[in-house]
């Protein structure tokens, strides 16, 4: 989009892809929800080797819509239970295992002549192993120990307010701004230790979680409001 610069696309970004979620809630429920982490998986994927700067940082576009896969489990932890929200986590990792291996078996054929795509499928998708394989692994740590805090921090408020509906807020953003610390450290020392000296890699943590602290706060409302959609029973498929 000429003439719009990438702080602006970045916050659409985010905006829209919650809004994506919500909508796949709304017209399929948790369902929906399952479908629409396979979709930002396999998307976060490939837009993860996409670098920008914005906001005085250089990052990959891939952050902003792996967010999105943390407000699914928040969803999903809060309208349909734990056990909903681990599945999700189980078609992530899936989804990563299936994707890796799948663009991988690309680049083991031999291009015909008249062939067009492989070199630039080639740049795209020929990841180091090691990337790929941090990440998935990365992924599955965080992404479990998102919906497991989620639960402990509800089980406690529960106790200790006798109130079941209070403090989403907290358990929200505490357990997604921890998670996504963690991501950001395990993924950084994973994939660029020995890489980088310890001061880049501390300032690639830093220019990280920066966005994820951004992206973690905006996701509140959006889970207010699926909460909301299942209470109120407004659809069809809040009413699974």
């Amino acid at each position: 989009m000429p003439g719009i610069s990438n702080e602006v696309l970045l916050i659409i970004s985010v905006f829209v892809y919650f809004l994506m979620t919500l909508l796949w809630y709304m017209f399929l429920g948790t369902r929906g929800l399952m479908c629409f982490t396979v979709i930002a998986t396999i998307a976060a994927n490939i837009e993860v080797m996409i670098m920008v700067d914005a906001f005085g940082m250089s990052q990959t576009l891939g952050n902003v819509l792996f967010a999105s896969t943390f407000l699914i489990t928040d969803i999903l932890s809060e309208v349909a239970g734990k056990k909903q929200a681990n599945a999700a986590v189980n078609a992530g990792i899936l989804t990563c295992i299936t994707f890796i291996i799948i663009s991988q078996s690309w680049l083991l054929y031999t291009p015909n002549s008249q062939d067009f795509a492989s070199d630039s499928i080639r740049t795209v998708f020929s990841n180091t192993p090691r990337l790929m394989f941090v990440g998935l692994i990365v992924y599955a740590i965080v992404q479990r120990f998102d919906v497991w805090m989620y639960h402990k921090l509800w089980s406690f408020t529960e106790k200790k307010f006798a109130s079941e509906k209070r403090f989403l807020w907290l358990r929200n953003n505490a357990s997604t701004l921890t998670s996504q610390l963690l991501n950001t450290v395990l993924f950084t020392a994973g994939a660029f230790w020995g890489v980088y000296d310890f001061s880049t890699l501390c300032s690639i943590v830093l220019s990280s979680y920066v966005i994820f602290i951004f992206t973690s706060l905006l996701d509140t409302p959006f889970v207010y409001i699926a909460r909301y959609m299942k209470d109120k029973k407004m659809f069809n498929c809040c009413k699974e």
